[in-house]
């Protein structure tokens, strides 16, 4: 094995199992001892930066992290870089989740999720359950910072309709399902691959000395962006024979791993 030095994984389904909202007590203490070793870890995830530095609070300013499904990235504080979606295209996709029953919009400014929400409950879970920043507004098609990722939001679930989104929009946007109620729409060609690769040639690190964690579709470039790409055993079938490596719990692979560079 070549000496890793960067480790990705997704939050949702991977390091969060089970709908957990929180991480488990050692896994900070896991990330920090992989800094001290000299290797980088980024959070990878749909979620907005600020959500995952309140997530990774013991070691938020150690790590990195791959934002809104690639659209943003920060490293040790510093904004690595960022993608906008075509104002237009955007406007369209706004429009269209609004005239859609029982679809809600999330619009994700870097530091903020603006919301119109159709039902209360729905802005409750947002700022209460996910944990984000939110600015409530409105009107949503008003909003004037640039667009990075659109999302729509089903309570029931989205398998049902994601094939309409991707039909509709997938020529203009990169659209992927995020989890049962999710799916995200991002400039053309953003998705958490494209973000490792600039990371990775921002650090000067290869994809062979890259290793990283996912289980669902929206983790597929990134894996492929990384020589070890590690599958969780819950993962979509598609990810799992993606994979060469499969694990039940993020922190079992990190211990190995220390134990190996230790």
């Amino acid at each position: 094995m070549s000496r890793i030095k960067l480790i990705a994984s997704d939050l949702d389904g991977t390091l969060l199992q089970d709908g957990a909202q929180s991480l488990r007590p050692e896994t900070c203490e896991l990330i920090h001892r992989l800094t001290r070793e000299g290797i980088c870890f980024f959070a990878a995830s749909g979620r907005q930066y600020p959500n995952l530095r309140r997530l990774f609070a013991p070691v938020a300013e150690e790590i990195g992290y791959i934002c809104e499904n690639g659209c943003v990235g920060f490293y040790q504080g510093e904004k690595l870089f960022l993608e906008h979606m075509d104002r237009a295209d955007g406007q369209e996709i706004l429009h269209a989740i609004w005239e859609k029953k029982d679809a809600e919009i999330l619009l994700s400014g870097i530091y903020t999720s603006y919301l119109q929400p159709k039902k209360m409950s729905y802005y409750y879970h947002i700022r209460d359950v996910v944990k984000n920043n939110v600015t409530l507004v409105d009107d949503i098609f008003a909003v004037s910072e640039d667009y990075m990722k659109i999302s729509v939001y089903e309570e029931e679930g989205i398998e049902k309709s994601s094939a309409y989104w991707k039909e509709r929009f997938g020529s203009r946007a990169t659209v992927v399902t995020s989890g049962f109620c999710w799916l995200d729409m991002m400039p053309p060609g953003v998705n958490k691959g494209s973000a490792m690769k600039k990371i990775q040639e921002r650090l000067g690190i290869a994809p062979d000395e890259c290793l990283a964690f996912g289980d669902n579709y929206n983790d597929a470039e990134m894996l492929s962006q990384v020589k070890y790409a590690v599958a969780m055993d819950n993962a979509v079938p598609a990810i799992r024979s993606q994979c060469s490596y499969h694990t039940d719990l993020v922190e079992h692979s990190l211990e190995t791993l220390l134990c190996l560079i230790s």
